[in-house]
C-alpha cells in the first residue's frame, strides 16, 4: 500500500512539473498537414472504348461504381428534354428483368442503383458487388423503354413544369442560364411545355441509341475489391456495350456584354427580387490561377463568413444571404454574385454587390482574410476526401482532364502557395463586373422606380427569355370605382350580404406541410370580433393566437405574450369572420396584374388586399410587418373556392414567410355550430 501511495505522489508531482512548463495561455502549434491519399488507382480500357479506373480501399466492406458518359454538350433544340426523359426511364426494366423485379433486387441486396443521361451509379456491400454491378451493366446496356412508362414520365415532366410556372426562382435561374450562354447553347437552353409535347417514345430510343455508348465513358470502381477478379468481371459485364459514332453539335462560344446593363424579368407575383450578377469567363480545372480563383471567390462570397454575407445581411439586412460562385469548365464556365432581397431594396442590393466585386478586383484582400479562406477551404477538402464518392470523382477529374497524378496529393500545399496578390489578380481576370449582365426578376411595380436610378442601361425580357417591352405597371381605376365597391362586390361574389350577415361564427380546420412536417390550423372565429388561431403539429401546438373582444395573447412553443396595444387595437378594427368588411375603409390603391389577371388592390393599414376584377374574388393579401431586419411583406393567396351554407370560401390557403412555404388545404368549415364563448379565454 505504501509503495501505491509513493507511486502516486511522484505521478501527481511530475504533472504539476509538466504543466508548470507549459504556457497555457499560448495557441499550441498546428501540426503538419494532412498527407492526401486516394489510394493506387489502376487503369485500363475495353475494346469498346470504356476507360475503366480502379481505386483500392479495404476501410469498410463497401463498393461503389460509378458511369460517366463524358459527351461533349450538344443542343436539343425543339425536343429539349428529350435526354433527362430518357435518363429517367433508364432501368425501368431491361430485356432480362422487369421493373418491378429489379427494384425487388435491389432492395433485397440493401444496394443503391441510379441511371441517367450521362451515366449510373450503384452502391453495395462487397459481397453483393458482382451482382450489383450486373444489375447496373445490365440497366445500361439492355434498358427497354415502353410507351407505358415514357408516358408517366411525359405527364411527370409537364406537371413538374406546370408547378413552376410562378416560381421566381426557377424562372430566374432559366433566364439567368439562357442570356449568359444563348438560348441555342446546351447550357443556354432549356425545357418547355411545346419542347416536351414534341418528344415522342422514339425519340427517347434514338437518344439512347445515339449517345449512350461506352466510347466516351468512364467506369470508376472504388472500395473493397480484388483488382484482379473486378477487371475480369468488368470485362465479362460491359465488353458486349455496343460503340458508335457519336454525333458534335456546333454551337457559338458566349460572349459577355460590352458594357453591364440590367436585364429585367417582371413576376407580378415575386415578393422578393432574385438578383444576379454574371459574367461567363474561362477556368479550366488545373488551371495555374485556379486555386486563387477559389479562394478569391470564397473570401468574396463563399459562405457565412465573406463579404457578401457580411455586407448584405449582417449589415444591411438586405436577404436571408449573399453568395457568389465560380464554375470551371473545358469550354465555357461562368461567375455569378447572387441574392434574394426585399423588392424596396433591390436597387441597393446591386449597388453593394457590385461595390464588394469591384473591391476585391481593385484592392488587395487582408493576410488574415486569405488564411481563413484558406483555413476553411483546406478544412473541407480534407473532410471531403475521406468519402469514397469524392474519392471517385477525383480519380475521374484526373482522367477527364489529363491532370498529374498527384493533382489532389498537392491539392493542399497549392491552395497554402496563393498569396493576396494571386487573389487580386485571378478576381480581375475571372470576375468581370464591368461585362456583366445583372439579372433581376421581381415585381416591376415595386422595383422599377428606383432600378431605373442606379444608372445602367436596362433590357427587358420576358420568362423565356425572349426581349420584350418594358411592363405596365399600373391600369387607370374606373370612374366612381371605391374601396367600397369593391368590397361590395366582393360580398356578393361569395354570396350576397344576407347570407354573409347571417353567419355569427365560423370553424375552420386546415391541412399543410411546413418544411415537411405535417401541421394542422384551426381558426375559430365569432362576431364580432372573436378569434382564435392554433397551429400544431408532431403532437404539440408550434402557436397559438386568442383574442376574447377585448384582449388576447400570443402563445408559441408554450411562451405565452399578451398582446400589446397596437395589436388589440387593430383587431378591434375588424370585423369577424369576414374582415373585408372594414376594408371598405381602406383606399382603392391600383390595378395591377397578378398572374395574367388585374385585381383590384386595396391598401388597409398595413396590408395590401387584391380582389380579381372579373370575378370580384379576393386572391391575395399582403402584410407588412416589422422584423429583426427591417420591414418584411408576408403574402398569402386564396384560391379554390368552394360553397359552405351558400357563401364561398378559400379552400387552398398558401402563405409564405422568408424561406417556408406555408401550403395549407381546408378540410372542415363548420358555420354557426363548433365555437363558443370558451375557445375565446
Amino acid at each position: 500500500m505504501k509503495t501505491k501511495l509513493i507511486a502516486f505522489i511522484v505521478f501527481i508531482a511530475t504533472s504539476l512539473a509538466v504543466n508548470a512548463q507549459r504556457d497555457l495561455n499560448k495557441m499550441p502549434k498546428p501540426g503538419p498537414d494532412p498527407e492526401i491519399k486516394l489510394g493506387e488507382t489502376i487503369k485500363f480500357s475495353l475494346k469498346n472504348g470504356l476507360k475503366v479506373i480502379m481505386v483500392e480501399n479495404h476501410k469498410l466492406p463497401r463498393v461503389s461504381a460509378n458511369l460517366t458518359i463524358d459527351n461533349t454538350p450538344y443542343v436539343e433544340g425543339d425536343k429539349a428534354g428529350v435526354s433527362s426523359i430518357m435518363g429517367s426511364l433508364l432501368g425501368r426494366g431491361t430485356a432480362n428483368i422487369s421493373k418491378d423485379d429489379f427494384n425487388e433486387k435491389v432492395d433485397y441486396l440493401g444496394a443503391n442503383i441510379n441511371f441517367y443521361s450521362s451515366g449510373a451509379s450503384a452502391r453495395s456491400l462487397t459481397k453483393y458487388f458482382t451482382e450489383v454491378l450486373g444489375l447496373l451493366a445490365d440497366g445500361v446496356k439492355n434498358s427497354e423503354f415502353t410507351q407505358e412508362e415514357f408516358d408517366k414520365e411525359k405527364k411527370v415532366t409537364l406537371e413538374g413544369l406546370k408547378s413552376q410556372e410562378k416560381d421566381v426562382t426557377t424562372t430566374a435561374r432559366r433566364v439567368e442560364s439562357a442570356l449568359t450562354y444563348g438560348k441555342n447553347h446546351p447550357d443556354g437552353e432549356f425545357v418547355t411545355k411545346e419542347t416536351v409535347n414534341n418528344i415522342t417514345l422514339t425519340d427517347v430510343k434514338e437518344n439512347f441509341n445515339t449517345y449512350y455508348k461506352p466510347n466516351n465513358a468512364y467506369l470508376v470502381i472504388i472500395g473493397d475489391i480484388n483488382p484482379k477478379k473486378t477487371k475480369k468481371l468488368i470485362k465479362s459485364l460491359f465488353k458486349d456495350w455496343k460503340s458508335g459514332d457519336i454525333p458534335t453539335t456546333n454551337y457559338t462560344k458566349p460572349t459577355n456584354v460590352e458594357n453591364t446593363e440590367i436585364n429585367f424579368v417582371n413576376m407580378p407575383n415575386a415578393v422578393q427580387s432574385e438578383v444576379t450578377v454574371m459574367n461567363t469567363t474561362n477556368l479550366t480545372l488545373g488551371d495555374s490561377d485556379y486555386y486563387a480563383t477559389l479562394l478569391a471567390n470564397k473570401i468574396l462570397g463563399g459562405g457565412g463568413s465573406a463579404r457578401l454575407f457580411n455586407n448584405l445581411r449582417e449589415d444591411k439586412g438586405y436577404t436571408y444571404g449573399s453568395y457568389s460562385s465560380i464554375s470551371q469548365s473545358r469550354r465555357t464556365g461562368s461567375f455569378r454574385a447572387f441574392a434574394s432581397v426585399r423588392n424596396i431594396v433591390t436597387d441597393s442590393a446591386i449597388v453593394e454587390i457590385k461595390k464588394e466585386i469591384d473591391n476585391i478586383k481593385n484592392n488587395k484582400v487582408s493576410a488574415k482574410e486569405l488564411n481563413d479562406a484558406k483555413e476553411e477551404y483546406i478544412g473541407g477538402f480534407v473532410m471531403d476526401v475521406q468519402k469514397p464518392a469524392t474519392a471517385a470523382r477525383y480519380a475521374l477529374n484526373i482522367a477527364r482532364y489529363n491532370l498529374p497524378e498527384n493533382f489532389y496529393a498537392n491539392y493542399i500545399k497549392n491552395i497554402n502557395a496563393v498569396t493576396v496578390e494571386d487573389v487580386q489578380k485571378a478576381a480581375k481576370k475571372h470576375f468581370k463586373s464591368d461585362k456583366a449582365r445583372i439579372i433581376v426578376t421581381g415585381k416591376a411595380i415595386d422595383v422599377m422606380p428606383n432600378l431605373e436610378k442606379v444608372g445602367y442601361t436596362i433590357k427587358y425580357f420576358d420568362k423565356e427569355a425572349n426581349a420584350t417591352e418594358k411592363p405596365e405597371m399600373v391600369f387607370p381605376i374606373p370612374d366612381g370605382m371605391n374601396a367600397k365597391k369593391v368590397v361590395d362586390n366582393y360580398i356578393k361574389a361569395i354570396g350576397g350580404k344576407d347570407k354573409v350577415m347571417a353567419i355569427k361564427s365560423v370553424l375552420m380546420v386546415s391541412k399543410g406541410k411546413v418544411q415537411g412536417i405535417e401541421v394542422t390550423a384551426e381558426d375559430k372565429m365569432m362576431a364580432p370580433n372573436k378569434m382564435s388561431k392554433t397551429i400544431s403539429g408532431m403532437g404539440q401546438v408550434f402557436q397559438k393566437t386568442v383574442f376574447n373582444g377585448t384582449k388576447g395573447y400570443n402563445e408559441v412553443q408554450g411562451r405565452k405574450m399578451d398582446m400589446t396595444t397596437e395589436q388589440v387595437d387593430e383587431i378591434k378594427a375588424t370585423t369577424i369572420p369576414f374582415t373585408d368588411m372594414s376594408y371598405t375603409s381602406g383606399k382603392l390603391d391600383r390595378i395591377e396584374p397578378i398572374d395574367g389577371k388585374n385585381c383590384y388592390v386595396i391598401q388597409h393599414n398595413s396590408s395590401e388586399i387584391f380582389y380579381d376584377v372579373a370575378t370580384g374574388l379576393k386572391t391575395k393579401e399582403i402584410r407588412t410587418v416589422k422584423g429583426p431586419q427591417g420591414e418584411v411583406k408576408v403574402p398569402t393567396t386564396y384560391g379554390n373556392y368552394k360553397a359552405v351554407n351558400g357563401v364561398l370560401f378559400p379552400h387552398a390557403v398558401n402563405a409564405k414567410m422568408g424561406p417556408m412555404d406555408l401550403n395549407f388545404e381546408v378540410e372542415i368549415i363548420k358555420i354557426n355550430e363548433g365555437v363558443s364563448d370558451k375557445d375565446f379565454e
